[in-house]
């Protein structure tokens, strides 16, 4: 594949877009920072797989800058400078800089479906981790109570990214098993490549299992922090509806593990 500098050019700036725009479609939008988007990390991983770890960490950091600039307004909510630095740093510069890593596996797998998943997965967690730091000190006493602080930014960082990252690798997997970015021009792929693809039923189940995570979440974190102040207060889950969130969790669980089975029941009768 040869791909020259004007082309790798256009298409980032191209992907870096899109990702931008993805970013403003939010499922969930959490009150004191973090939000679940419909897989805006992707096309910056996309960059990193098809160009380079370089070009890739160029797009995030260039990506990382643009998310800055539409949160300007997290930044007056801390008042020193060393503390206005480590948010740019590590809720936005460093957190999307590592998105670049995101196609370190190409080199790894065969085919790129697995490496794309990866990729995210590997990204996700560095990104997961910047943010968990930036709450367990920057946010300490702001949004995130002083006692504890670690164990609060681990709990709330993860109510956002872990449904973040399951959408994102269901979109890396589907995408990495439909169109071959290792061709000059991306093209879909032949039927004979797609052995691997996610069919109908899994890509059900998977959104499945993401809604019911994503309301879990937004149920129980709605009772531990007050709208008004901000204060967390852990007898907040007496509150909580957990019948509701036992039905939730419960239907998910049936009809995703349902669709999974029907999947693999319809693909091995094509098989036979």
């Amino acid at each position: 594949m040869k791909i020259t500098k004007t082309q790798a050019l256009v298409e980032s700036a191209i992907l870096i877009a899109i990702a931008t725009m993805l970013s403003l479609i939010k499922i969930v939008d959490l009150p004191y920072g973090g939000s679940v988007t419909i897989a805006s990390m992707l096309p910056i991983i996309i960059i990193a797989y098809r160009h380079g770890v370089g070009t890739g960490l160029t797009a995030g950091l260039v990506y990382g800058i643009l998310q800055q600039l539409l949160g300007l307004n997290t930044l007056s909510y801390v008042s020193t400078w060393q503390s206005v630095l480590a948010v740019i740093l590590l809720d936005y510069i460093i957190a999307f800089l590592v998105l670049g890593l995101g196609g370190v596996f190409r080199k790894t797998f065969s085919t790129q479906a697995p490496a794309l998943v990866l990729g995210g997965l590997l990204v996700c967690l560095l990104r997961y981790t910047c943010h968990v730091i930036s709450g367990a000190t920057v946010w300490a006493g702001l949004s995130i109570p002083d006692a504890d602080a670690l164990i609060y930014s681990f709990a709330y960082n993860a109510t956002y990214m872990l449904p973040e990252t399951i959408v994102l690798l269901l979109a890396a997997y589907y995408v990495g098993s439909t169109l071959d970015f290792r061709s000059n021009q991306p093209v879909r792929l032949a039927k004979t490549d797609k052995k691997n693809g996610i069919p109908l039923f899994g890509i059900l189940a998977g959104l499945i299992f993401t809604a019911g995570v994503i309301f879990d979440v937004a149920l129980i974190f709605s009772k531990l922090q007050n709208g008004d102040t901000g204060e967390w207060n852990i007898a907040g889950l007496h509150d909580v509806n957990w019948m509701l969130f036992g039905i939730v969790t419960a239907a998910a669980a049936v009809i995703g593990t349902a669709l999974f089975l029907a999947g693999k029941k319809v693909n091995s009768n094509k098989a036979t």
